[in-house]
């Protein structure tokens, strides 16, 4: 079976299992069964984070850049395509009633993602040439500062909400954040096995290096960098047009924080493990929080010097629990679960043409033909 079949096969399991995920978050179920809004939306908040961590693994695992302003890019598309919906989504809303509420706020959410993704790219652009010529911590604080700086000036524009928040149309569902964690996966995979991933590979491993080979250091690490901001952008936009309210809180130095941990902890220059530090990031805070029956005994001292035993809720220490395996990790497996290998993702890149020279050589199957051309001459001598 071609890869391409099998690429084809794939997509339509694939949206066909978030339709019906999708399908069992409403309140009518799918064929009476359900999930919980607590489940669903930290499913929603599961695919919002596989697009941060993959698109934000470009470039700091796979291009060797160390990058601290994803949210900052996150907030440029989630505010740029708020505007745009609130400020014109009744008008479009009226305009494609024709093709039911479904396909109207469909069409919507889709101008508002390439609205978010192009905004966000833009401003990567912007950020990337001058910042890009620097390296390591550098690097990092200048990113972290310009995420400050948007999310600081965003903070002062009374269109969008300033420091009240910004109400926005609920037009996103589990079904389109799915599809564009999809997506985003796929194509951040391709650009890593094309040439150009080989170039962003070989800055990684040594620059100096690849700019004596003959690669444009700066201009691929741009590029990378502006692909990386346009699908944090779109991350933004679904966030957005999900939970239906922004606030400059959500998009704080803390949010580009908890991306990094999530390929740190998956292992940076790995698709597999972006998504499984994204589910895990998402997950472990919650799945702690419900062990508040577990109870944790401590010694406490009074202010009259008595020793007294007390207990505290598993639960209240979720951040310090979470914290301590983080540390953990970073001690025992710096690399991260997966370190830079991959899992079950082989069969996705585009198929390519087989090498010139791979075919066999006769019926001798690639021998080489200077063993054949010495074989054929002992032959003729034992005949003669």
């Amino acid at each position: 079976m071609s890869s391409l079949v099998k690429s084809l096969i794939f997509g339509i399991i694939v949206i066909a299992l978030l339709y019906i995920v999708n399908a069992m978050m409403s309140s009518a179920g799918f064929f009476g069964a359900g999930i919980d809004d607590y489940s669903a939306r930290l499913l929603v908040f599961i695919g919002i984070n596989i697009i941060l961590a993959t698109s934000l693994n470009l470039i700091n695992g796979f291009t060797g850049q160390f990058s601290i302003g994803h949210a900052g890019f996150m907030a440029v598309g989630a505010y740029s395509s708020a505007y745009f919906t609130v400020t014109y989504g009744k008008q479009l809303e009226t305009a494609f009633s024709s093709l039911g509420e479904v396909g109207a706020t469909s069409i919507i959410l889709l101008i508002a993602i390439l609205i978010g993704a192009v905004v966000a790219a833009i401003v990567g652009l912007i950020v990337g040439i001058p910042s890009l010529r620097l390296r390591g911590d550098y690097l990092a604080i200048v990113t972290l500062g310009f995420a400050e700086i948007i999310r600081i000036v965003i903070l002062n524009i009374d269109a969008v909400g300033g420091a009240t928040g910004y109400t926005v149309p609920g037009y996103a569902s589990f079904l389109w954040i799915g599809i564009f964690a999809v997506i985003t996966v796929v194509v951040v995979h391709n650009i890593v096995k094309s040439d150009a991933g080989r170039a962003l590979i070989s800055i990684r491993e040594d620059e100096l290096a690849a700019e004596a080979m003959g690669v444009n250091t700066t201009r691929y690490k741009v590029i990378s960098f502006v692909i990386s901001s346009a699908f944090a952008g779109i991350a933004g936009v679904l966030f957005a047009h999900y939970n239906k309210f922004l606030s400059t809180n959500d998009f704080q130095f803390i949010k580009s924080f908890e991306v990094i941990i999530m390929i740190v902890l998956g292992g940076m220059g790995s698709m597999t493990g972006a998504i499984i530090g994204a589910i895990v990031v998402t997950l472990l805070p919650e799945l702690l929080r419900q062990l508040s029956f577990i109870q944790v005994p401590f010694i406490q001292v009074s202010s009259s010097g008595e020793v007294l035993l007390s207990s505290i809720p598993l639960d209240s220490l979720r951040l310090v629990i979470f914290a301590l395996i983080l540390i953990l990790t970073m001690i025992l497996r710096p690399q991260g679960i997966f370190g830079t290998n991959e899992f079950g993702l082989s069969w996705l890149k585009r198929p390519r043409k087989e090498t010139a020279g791979t075919e066999t050589v006769g019926d001798s199957e690639g021998t080489p033909i200077a063993q054949q051309e010495e074989a054929k001459r002992l032959t003729s001598e034992e005949e003669d």
